[in-house]
């Protein structure tokens, strides 16, 4: 593992914010620049958090790189921690100097979705780091509802990856996991990581990964896979007719195809990763799916009632417990001065990666 910024463990609450900060600013794509800024300050309702860490998720790449964000210049940066550092007018139930996590959503909790609690299906959502400044900053302001308690003793750096690891939980649970299953996982970053070790917690008899790397698919053994192969003949292979969950993280299409042509009879696949290509099923796959009555679910993101979910509580419980594993994956700490190369690498694939975070408080 690369270290380059030390771990963040505590806090004390500052009796005087500075009035700039560092951050990490994308004013075009592909045009990121580590520069100062002002510290925001919370309105009613809202809380300033100083930033713990935040971790890249593979969404930032795309966004930073070649798409850009629905507001420019904006700060990037979605996955984080931080601790609460100033309360706004009417916030309560929040200490100075605890720590948080902050699900990236950021509901209208007024549309019918939100009123039904299928706050990921909300009309008018705000989200950090793409339509809001997000975390890729020493400071972030966030709204109290965004705000989520955690279990003591729980790392702060754990507490930046409890995202990926929610939507991981989100997706499988759309498929009706049980015990007994077998689960093949493709895409063995951290999304599909978190997948592994929640089918095995789950009493899955067999969880099986599929990733073109190796170095990826020995993470996957890492993280309890009872086979990890590099491509879907391998998986064939092991997985016969099919498996009875298939969850796809890679994103791309040719993976997206064999999700659906690798799930089981009244099998479910289930698609979290998002493609930038247009995706095809091939004729056999899809006479498959048909054939074989299998259900093919949309993930997106990991929220439910009361908000953030379920996911996120137990994801934040496993992980204090001990249960959910999530050191392993990070293979990259670093200072904020270190992003916009670190993006460019990761955007060419120039480094091997798994889970990236920042520091962007390092002492």
């Amino acid at each position: 593992m690369t270290t380059e910024a030390p771990t963040p463990t505590t806090v004390v609450a500052p009796t005087a914010l500075p009035a700039s900060m560092t951050a990490a600013v994308m004013y075009a794509p592909g045009d990121i620049r580590v520069e100062q800024a002002p510290v925001p300050r919370p309105g009613p309702g809202e809380v300033l958090l100083k930033v713990a860490a935040c971790g890249v998720c593979g969404s930032d790449i795309p966004r930073m790189l070649r798409n850009g964000g629905y507001v420019m210049p904006i700060i990037c940066g979605h996955e984080f921690s931080g601790w609460v550092v100033e309360l706004g007018d009417g916030v309560e139930g929040f200490d100075i100097g605890e720590l948080v996590s902050v699900p990236p959503l950021i509901p209208c909790r007024r549309c019918d979705f939100c009123a039904k609690g299928e706050f990921g299906l909300c009309e008018n959502y705000d989200y950090f780091g793409s339509r809001s400044d997000g975390a890729y900053a020493q400071y972030v302001v966030s709204p109290v509802g965004n705000l989520l308690k955690l279990p003591a003793g729980i790392d702060p750096r754990a507490a930046a990856m409890l995202d990926p690891a929610a939507i991981a939980l989100h997706g499988l649970w759309k498929t009706g996991l049980r015990a007994g299953h077998r689960v093949l996982v493709i895409g063995a970053g951290p999304i599909g990581l978190f997948a592994i070790q929640w089918a095995k917690l789950h009493g899955a008899d067999q969880v099986v990964a599929v990733d073109l790397s190796e170095e990826k698919a020995a993470m996957a053994r890492q993280a309890g896979a009872t086979d990890a192969v590099q491509d879907a003949e391998d998986a064939r292979a092991i997985g016969g007719r099919g498996f009875d969950i298939v969850l796809e993280s890679a994103g791309v299409p040719a993976t997206a195809d064999m999700a659906a042509n690798l799930t089981g009879p009244h099998g479910h696949a289930v698609f979290v990763g998002i493609p930038h290509a247009p995706v095809t099923l091939e004729k056999d796959t899809f006479n498959k799916f048909m054939r074989l009555e299998t259900s093919l679910h949309g993930s997106w993101n990991s929220f439910s009632a009361p908000f953030p979910g379920d996911e996120w509580r137990t994801a934040a419980r496993m992980m204090a417990a001990g249960k959910l594993k999530w050191e392993f994956m990070i293979t990259h700490e670093l200072g904020l001065s270190e992003l916009p190369r670190m993006m460019q690498q990761l955007g060419d694939r120039s480094i091997f990666s798994s889970k990236v975070l920042f520091v962007p408080n390092e002492v």
